[in-house]
């Protein structure tokens, strides 16, 4: 048996796989975000413990006492604070925190951040979030020794190992990615030194052994393998075989998330695309990466009170869009806009705009921000031609023939199953611990494939102009 631990935000999933990859055994355990300001957002690592101990004792007994690797996969960016001791400082810093706005401004404004990085640094990047923590709680960026990022101090319980891969560091603004090593450059330029860093290992290689107390109290075995693992998304695309150029897949989780392999590293930070490590040796990826997609429906159904599955659901045949358009920019923006205070809206609201019209709004404007960052995938040079779909939001098949007609471009869906980021974190785990290769990461069997509309091509291009237009009228608006 192989398991993947998923660290995400709004929960902990672990899934078990045997060697033929099939499914045994998922077990899920809750976690809350607390926002005691606007645009914080913040997580105890405590309760990341408990998630995954949770998790673990909900998987049969039988299996996990198989159980040979463990993969780790992860939210990305969180930047959790420890000291000497390993005891946490403070709370983790997640991504989706915006309060480190003005260090990340003036970071990127130091070309040595783009040109060792590949990327802007996003206020939701790590190192922005040590600067925030270094100017306003000094006494607690004192006491800072190490800086994990969320995932890893999962491992660090694990195996007692300070460890971190390729794809999650990609994404610290700290990692010269083309290297693939931490920048003492960078690291100096907000106050810390590579002793601050946990050491890098690739996401297929062992990061350490699972500690034999722990092994004991869990019911695992002794010495099972810790793979270095991925970021969520590198974890995902291990899990749907996204690992060669060509490949892509587009994403409907909290946020939004239009992914590309890459071969070579191909960086092109003005775009505001992410260019990171992929969780392969040898292997990088691109993102465009918007904050909020099914979030942005999530935020929409509390809203008009009913469920979001049944707000898809019932909107039947994909429609041209209306009048009313909606920005999902409820918590600002990454790619293209790289803003963190703009703010989302509904624009054209008419006696007409009833709750389907309003539901098909959000939607759409989902889909055209995902338009944006294919938009700014294509400037780099990368070319999507066909994507597979994944994440909760990729059940409403209204929300994919929307995405699909407004980019122009086929959406595969896998068949039914889990092939998510968990999934990946488990494959990690084999390549770990049996030293298998990429040839393991085989994509899923497709169930349909939905097809851009071909008749609403130009509605739906007329209908970005819209959404552009009305992007552009309410940026700088508070």
């Amino acid at each position: 048996m192989f398991l993947g631990l998923d660290l995400g935000t709004s929960g902990l999933k672990g899934i078990l796989i045997d060697e033929a990859q099939k499914v045994v055994a998922e077990a899920t355990a809750p976690l809350a975000v607390s926002r005691p300001h606007d645009g914080w957002s913040e997580q105890s690592p405590a309760d990341w413990i408990a998630a995954a101990e949770a998790a673990l004792r909900d998987l049969p007994a039988a299996a996990r006492a198989a159980v040979r690797g463990i993969g780790l996969s992860g939210q990305m960016h969180g930047a959790v604070l420890l000291d000497r001791a390993d005891d946490v400082l403070r709370p983790c810093i997640l991504w989706n925190d915006t309060r480190a706005h003005a260090e990340a401004a003036e970071l990127d404004a130091d070309p040595r951040f783009r040109a060792l990085t590949g990327n802007i640094v996003f206020p939701g990047f790590t190192a922005p979030k040590l600067q925030w923590v270094r100017r306003h709680e000094p006494a607690v960026f004192q006491r800072v020794a190490r800086v994990l990022l969320p995932k890893d101090y999962l491992r660090l319980w694990l195996t007692g190992e300070h460890a971190a891969e390729m794809s999650d560091a990609a994404g610290t603004s700290w990692l010269d990615t083309a290297r693939r090593d931490w920048s003492e450059p960078l690291l100096a330029a907000t106050g810390l030194d590579r002793s601050a860093m946990p050491r890098l290992v690739e996401g297929s290689e062992v990061s350490g052994r699972l500690r034999p107390e722990l092994a004991q109290r869990l019911g695992l075995p002794a010495g099972v393998v810790i793979a270095g693992g991925g970021g969520d998304n590198a974890a995902a695309a291990i899990g749907v075989g996204v690992v060669r150029a060509g490949q892509a897949f587009v994403s409907l989780g909290t946020s939004g998330v239009l992914f590309a392999a890459n071969d070579s590293y191909q960086p092109d930070a003005a775009t505001a695309v992410h260019t990171f490590c992929h969780a392969l040796p040898g292997k990088w990826h691109q993102m465009g990466v918007i904050l909020a997609a099914a979030d942005a429906l999530n935020w929409f159904s509390a809203l008009v009170g009913a469920e979001a599955a049944s707000l898809t659901s019932a909107l039947g045949p994909l429609q041209a869009p209306g009048r009313t358009r909606f920005l999902p920019y409820l918590g600002g923006e990454r790619t293209p806009l790289n803003d963190a205070a703009i703010r989302g809206a509904f624009i054209g609201l008419e006696h007409a705009t009833d709750r389907a019209a309003a539901t098909r709004a959000v939607l759409e404007g989902v889909a055209f921000a995902i338009r944006d960052c294919r938009d700014a995938l294509a400037a780099t040079g990368t070319v999507i031609t066909r994507l597979l779909a994944v994440g909760g939001g990729a059940r409403a098949d209204y929300w994919l023939a929307a995405i699909a007609t407004a980019l122009g471009t086929p959406i595969a869906v896998p068949v039914a199953g889990d092939y998510g980021a968990a999934f990946g974190a488990a494959r990690l785990a084999i390549m770990a611990a049996t030293g298998a290769g990429a040839d393991i990461l085989q994509p899923p069997a497709i169930s349909r494939t939905i097809e851009p509309a071909a008749a609403l091509t130009g509605a739906f291009d007329a209908g970005h102009e819209r959404y552009l237009a009305a992007q552009a009228a309410i940026r700088g608006l508070t």
